[in-house]
């Protein structure tokens, strides 16, 4: 069996309970997630061996944390205990034109103040096929971005596939310090993994004749942003989710993967939206199994694009969805009539 790791923060999410805006809400839910996390439970739920690897506190809510990993098959062994504080964000779930809002409450957490001694690279990445991080991990602190670093190096000495969503979060860094800290990191990347803004934000990268508040996308601009990428870092592949919003509530949802010299669409999906959140997530979870399976090229990018579509109905960061289900969606059964 294929073996993935996966670096970076797993939080405490509190959200209102339905679509109630944070100033209504006097009461919130409280479950766990994270980007790298994300992926890793797409994964295991694949049935994958797939090990998430970060640093939590030793107390109750650090353990909690881990236990909504573990509860999914995810390997936490590799998981750094210390620290104080479990980071935190606050989700409030968009409806109609009103969008999504996140506010974050992350500084002075454990992986964010975490050293590179924390972590053997050697020991964690022994046996592994794949490692995988976002932008959103080197975003956290220059000593974040420092172990991402020596997590990368080792991984290309072992010979260890890489991959990497450019996650870009203008709450946590500047584009200029991201383009500066994720062009070192990226030199390491065999598969880049991008949605619209992502490589404009963190590259200047931008696809032309589109516009992303208006919804309007054109393919052969993204090939270029794709193309662009792989001639600047040297990666096998770039995979790019396009997002078509016509609302909070309503997006068309497709995705790209441009791989020796060739760009291969995906089916285009009209989805309404129980939580986006993890969606990109999802893509990447669907993108990193569908290539250790073998998959060609149009397959990948059709079990990518159906695993981050059926997330969208899901509430939580977690997407919590069979491998015979994101196989049926991608195999065309979108009906969504009652299986009895």
């Amino acid at each position: 069996m294929a073996k993935v790791v996966t670096f970076g923060e797993l939080m405490l999410r509190l959200a209102p309970e339905n679509y109630l805006r944070f100033v209504q809400s006097d009461k919130y839910e409280a479950t766990f997630g994270g980007a790298e996390a994300n992926v890793a439970v797409s994964l295991a739920n694949y049935g994958v061996d797939a090990a998430f690897v970060s640093k939590l506190p030793a107390h109750e809510i650090g353990q909690a944390a881990i236990n909504s990993l573990r509860k999914y098959g995810v390997d936490t062994s590799k998981i750094v205990r210390g620290g104080d504080r479990v980071g935190i964000y606050y989700c409030e779930k968009g409806a109609s034109q009103r969008p999504s809002k996140v506010i974050y409450d992350r500084a002075h957490s454990s992986i964010a103040a975490a050293q590179k001694e924390d972590f053997d690279w050697n020991a964690i990445l022994d046996g592994a096929n794949w490692f995988h991080f976002t932008g959103i991990t080197p975003a956290l602190g220059d000593n974040v971005a420092d172990i991402c670093l020596v997590a990368l190096k080792v991984a290309k000495q072992k010979k260890i596939t890489v991959s990497c969503d450019l996650n870009f979060r203008k709450k946590l860094w500047s584009k200029e310090k991201a383009g500066k800290v994720m062009g070192e990191l990226c030199k390491y990347v065999d598969y880049c993994i991008a949605n619209e803004e992502d490589a404009k934000d963190v590259f200047g990268i931008e696809a032309e004749g589109s516009d992303i508040t208006g919804g309007k996308l054109d393919k052969n601009g993204y090939i270029s942003v794709a193309k662009q990428l792989t001639e600047k870092f040297g990666c096998k592949g770039v995979a790019i989710t396009l997002r078509e919003s016509k609302s909070a509530s309503d997006n068309d949802w497709s995705g790209m993967f441009y791989t020796n010299g060739q760009a291969v669409f995906s089916k285009k999906y009209s989805m309404h939206i129980v939580d986006r959140v993890g969606g990109g997530d999802s893509f990447g979870g669907g993108f990193i199994f569908a290539n250790l399976q073998g998959y060609s090229a149009q397959a990948a990018i059709e079990f990518a694009v159906a695993a981050s579509c059926l997330k969208h109905s899901i509430e939580g960061d977690y997407n919590l969805v069979s491998l015979s289900e994101v196989q049926a969606l991608a195999g065309g059964d979108g009906s969504g009539r009652v299986q009895r």
